[in-house]
């Protein structure tokens, strides 16, 4: 819970939100459309549970939804530079230097064929193959807090091998077909040409193995990376003899070799999983440049639920002398993305995109990601030492809450 007082609170709500719009007012040429992708933001992280281009025009108290429409369409601006904003804004908030980087994927369901990237395929979000869009996405989790740091419209082939579709909807001349995981390991490298501190990668079995795997070795990051029942390993240089299918490996293991650890805490309290762990190797990866070991060790985590016992299995790759319960904290804070993706569409209107071009999508989606790091600067600043504000913060956000006519620009409300 908040330990911050109501009157703090409201500080730290003013404050955050006029920061968050401060860093994106440089990306919008006409103020006039600064403002109105404030109003978005606005719109956003309000009240109403539809954050139609209706609703959030009704809000900002527009006649109709054209501003916010332009926002996403007509307007020239760059949504990958307000990706670039969202990523200094989260790391601001909540960075820590054995932070985790969670990769995972979400679905969008749309009606028809015109939205980009809408094709029959499957999707978690459904649990089956349906009409959809999939996002990828990249999330910042640390110990005080998470938010989200990238996101990619993954396109089908059937849209990058038709021109006509492709020129409908912009997408942009030079992108050529990848599939998610090398979107991810693109987010990866991203988030690493820009110094974002983190020292682990989590995702599912989709991203576990392959090119993310050797890019994270030969960067010097750890992973937990899910992997099929059917992945092979095998271990070897002076490790306990292992040889087969994770899931063979699994069910030869004696019975003092699980352990019951918390993976985090949950909504539901500590979520409790037995779990063993098979070193495979241990190699050399160069020399000492940190407080790391030049030492990394190869392994095979197993995840066994105590209620029906199904299991799940994770490739790892970790500094020598790596705990158990660390590897096992790391792959707990995937959950995290998945809470993220919950919250996004539920109260920020992730999935309420009407718009069907490339950078309409982009748009959409990056709003929501700032919005989405706002929340979580206001979490994190309401349970830490209670920020110095002036005077007229509290004023602007106490003029947004009676509904005064100045709320659709809080600097009109400063001004006075």
């Amino acid at each position: 819970m908040p330990t911050a007082s109501l009157e703090a609170m409201l500080e730290i709500w003013s404050t955050s939100l006029r920061e968050a719009k401060d860093q994106i007012r440089p990306l919008f040429a006409a103020p006039s459309v600064a403002r109105s992708a404030g109003a978005f933001l606005d719109g956003l992280l309000g009240a109403e549970r539809r954050k139609t281009g209706w609703m959030r025009a009704e809000a900002a108290g527009d006649p109709g939804p054209w501003r916010q429409q332009a926002v996403l369409g007509r307007s020239q601006w760059d949504a990958d530079a307000l990706r670039d904003v969202v990523r200094e804004h989260v790391v601001e908030t909540l960075a820590e230097p054995d932070a985790v980087l969670v990769l995972d994927e979400t679905g969008f369901l749309k009606q028809g064929k015109a939205s980009c990237g809408v094709h029959r395929q499957y999707t978690g979000s459904a649990g089956k193959i349906t009409n959809c869009q999939i996002g990828v996405f990249a999330a910042y989790v640390s110990t005080k807090g998470h938010a989200f740091l990238d996101r990619a419209l993954y396109l089908p082939k059937a849209w990058t091998d038709d021109p006509g579709r492709r020129s409908a909807t912009h997408v942009p001349e030079t992108l050529a077909f990848a599939t998610k995981p090398q979107l991810a390991l693109t987010m990866i490298e991203r988030a690493i040409a820009a110094d974002v501190p983190f020292a682990w990668v989590a995702a599912d079995s989709v991203y576990g193995v392959g090119e993310i795997e050797m890019a994270l070795r030969r960067k010097a990051k750890g992973y937990v990376l899910g992997v099929a029942a059917s992945h092979r390993f095998n271990s070897w240089i002076d490790k306990p003899e292992v040889a087969g299918t994770a899931e063979a490996i699994a069910d030869a293991l004696d019975p003092g070799a699980w352990q019951r650890l918390s993976a985090g805490r949950g909504t539901k309290g500590e979520r409790f999983y037995d779990w063993a762990y098979c070193e495979l190797a241990d190699l050399e990866v160069g020399k000492k440049t940190d407080a790391r070991s030049e030492v990394w060790t190869r392994g095979l985590l197993v995840r066994r639920s105590i209620s029906d016992g199904q299991r799940a299995y994770f490739t790892t790759w970790c500094p020598a002398g790596t705990s158990l319960q660390t590897l096992v904290q790391v792959e707990g804070r995937r959950w995290a993305i998945e809470e993220a993706f919950e919250t996004g569409k539920t109260e920020l209107g992730l999935d309420h995109n009407e718009t069907r071009s490339w950078h309409g999508w982009h748009r959409h989606v990056s709003l929501v990601m700032l919005a989405f790091a706002v929340l979580a600067r206001v979490r994190q600043r309401a349970n830490g030492p209670p920020p110095k504000t002036e005077r007229r913060a509290k004023l602007a956000l106490a003029l947004v809450a009676t509904g005064d006519p100045a709320r659709r620009d809080p600097a009109r409300a400063t001004a006075h």
